[in-house]
């Protein structure tokens, strides 16, 4: 791509020797298929590589598959029903049972899952009201687990790693994480109920994200506040800011209808499915440093 986005994350960069370009590997399929929604594409998907320049740990590694799907005049209603239907039959396609062993823990697959705001999650985990709390607070808080942040850190930046140190290693049985603080979410349309929250899901599963869905944010006004937002960010040093992409702001100026998005990691859910402790078990020849 010209220009990476769809997520926040570090991209690999490349050369394009005919064109005489420097590119980036994609880190997300999300853009590009949303510019097919607009372009009259109702029902959309791609299972496809992407890949992200960062560390490598059991559950991350910088090139994996991912599966995207766009579905017009849809919400992240209707991905949440999509989500779990979709992996309850597979763990009973694939084990016969709506339970299965994963890693010596028995994971519960019936339906409906178990549905938690990222609020309440984080204020019963850490003791801190995200709709309340100063960045200041969530500095102090951050930096009783040793990390320390800049004071200008955005609000966004703060709260997911408040989640990431607090909150995720605690879920086990399958929940939907919902209702994103907006700051946390460029992409996600606000919440209709709540404009200071994005209509967003994670599926969560013995500690790791599996699915990211939301309702697709289709005001481009807002969408270019948002997006500038995030390279504000970028300039103030947080790397993995999304960057600007006036070609897709311009694309939902001709008009997107309502729609719901879902991206499903393939390697993570591979991994649930058949019980291995590292996503390097389920991903052909993955890269490995040299001695």
């Amino acid at each position: 791509h010209h220009i990476y986005g769809g997520a926040s994350a570090r991209p690999f960069s490349t050369h394009h020797n005919e064109l005489k370009q420097d590119l980036y590997l994609r880190i997300a399929l999300e853009l590009h298929l949303k510019r097919l929604i607009v372009g009259g594409f109702e029902k959309i998907f791609e299972i496809g590589r992407v890949f992200r320049n960062e560390g490598v740990s059991f559950k991350h590694n910088p090139e994996y598959t991912l599966l995207e799907l766009y579905q017009a005049y849809a919400d992240y209603n209707d991905m949440m029903a999509l989500t779990e239907g979709l992996v309850n039959h597979l763990v009973q396609l694939i084990h016969g049972s709506e339970t299965i062993d994963y890693q010596g823990t028995t994971i519960d697959f019936s339906l409906p899952f178990k549905r938690v705001s990222m609020r309440d999650a984080i204020l019963e985990h850490s003791g801190c009201d995200i709709h309340l709390a100063s960045t200041e607070d969530m500095i102090k808080l951050l930096k009783t687990k040793g990390i320390e942040c800049p004071a200008q850190s955005p609000k966004g930046e703060l709260i997911n790693e408040i989640y990431d140190c607090f909150v995720e290693h605690h879920i086990i049985q399958p929940t939907f994480m919902v209702d994103y603080p907006l700051e946390t979410s460029p992409l996600a349309k606000k919440h209709r109920d709540n404009p200071a929250y994005v209509e967003r899901f994670e599926l969560i599963v013995h500690k790791m994200e599996l699915a990211n869905a939301f309702s697709e944010l289709n005001d481009p006004v807002d969408q270019h506040t948002r997006l500038k937002a995030q390279d504000d960010a970028r300039e103030l040093g947080f790397d993995e800011a999304q960057t600007m992409d006036d070609d897709f702001v311009e694309a939902l100026r001709y008009g997107m209808p309502p729609t719901g998005g879902l991206g499903i990691g393939i390697d993570r859910l591979v991994m649930v499915l058949t019980n291995m402790p590292s996503i390097r078990d389920v991903v052909f020849f993955p890269h490995l440093k040299r001695h």
